[in-house]
């Protein structure tokens, strides 16, 4: 029988909680200063139901998967604890639930963004590409960056530079970081017959893909400060994570392929949370001009 603890479960809490920030990172980089209670609230909460429901569709849809994948063959669907109608039930009350909230809160672009996020995950990712192409990764990162860009357009109400410059970053951070997560899981995605990119190409071609699109995030996390979206805290922050990453992923290059894996999933949480971090806390977000305008 099912406990709440597996209906919570459902959710993928943690997936939760690290969205939540960068939809923080997303509001205040766009608010200048300024701080209204109820579109905050309205973007963290509303779209922490919606990516909730996500999640627990994407269980439903993965439960043949999960049952094959040592890391996932406990989970209540794949038990028997909940049933698909009942998890399809509480997914489908959570995505009512968090698009009302952000329908009566924040705007109609907010809205629309947080439903093609949901229609990438839930749709086109999970319920093809990840199961037949490599490019899964790529498609499914355009759901994953969607957060921030709630958090900004809840209050900028555009789509302008800085909203599609976010956009950017957080595509290019899940690159490299998915890409390690299937390098040292590699036997669970073997095993589940998912064409991730380091099972179809091999792990050297999985490297230089992560290194490259460690340097593509840098050049995008950069740039969100010097185009005059982001003040200097956030840029050294910026460039001190991208940094550091990117050394730690060339130092262990020709090592240990799992440990090195383990390595570059590790710093690329320290790094995004960081990066959405210094957008929310930075005291001189918006308050200075362009930096490139500075420098000419």
């Amino acid at each position: 029988m099912a406990k709440m603890g597996d209906y919570f479960a459902l959710t993928k809490p943690g997936i939760i909680g690290g969205n939540t920030i960068s939809v923080m990172g997303g509001y205040f980089l766009a608010a200048r200063g300024q701080f209204d209670l109820l579109i905050f609230m309205s973007a963290v909460v509303g779209l922490a139901l919606v990516i909730a429901s996500g999640c627990a569709f994407n269980n439903v849809i993965d439960r043949d998967i999960d049952a094959v994948m040592s890391r996932t063959r406990t989970r209540a669907l794949v038990q028997g604890r909940i049933t698909p109608f009942a998890a399809l039930c509480f997914a489908t009350l959570l995505g009512i639930a968090g698009f009302t909230v952000l329908a009566l809160g924040t705007n109609a672009l907010t809205v629309g963004l947080a439903g093609f996020g949901y229609a990438i995950y839930v749709g086109a990712y999970s319920l093809y590409m990840k199961r037949h192409s490599e490019f899964g990764t790529l498609v499914g990162s355009l759901s994953g960056a969607i957060p921030p860009v709630v958090g900004y357009c809840a209050v900028a109400n555009q789509l302008d530079a800085g909203a599609l410059t976010l956009l950017l970053i957080f595509c290019l951070w899940q690159m490299p970081h998915s890409y390690a997560i299937a390098i040292f899981r590699m036997d669970d995605y073997r095993a589940a017959s998912i064409p991730v990119l380091p099972v179809v190409r091999g792990i050297a071609s999985a490297r230089r893909y992560i290194l490259g699109y460690i340097v593509a995030f840098i050049a995008a996390s950069l740039a969100l400060a010097l185009a005059g979206y982001a003040g200097i805290g956030y840029l050294i922050v910026a460039l001190v994570m991208g940094s550091y990453w990117l050394y730690l992923a060339v130092q262990g290059y020709q090592g240990d392929e799992v440990r090195w894996a383990k390595r570059v999933f590790g710093v690329s949480i320290l790094a995004i949370t960081a990066l959405s971090l210094a957008m929310s806390l930075d005291a001189s977000l918006l308050s200075l001009p362009p930096l490139l305008d500075r420098w000419s």
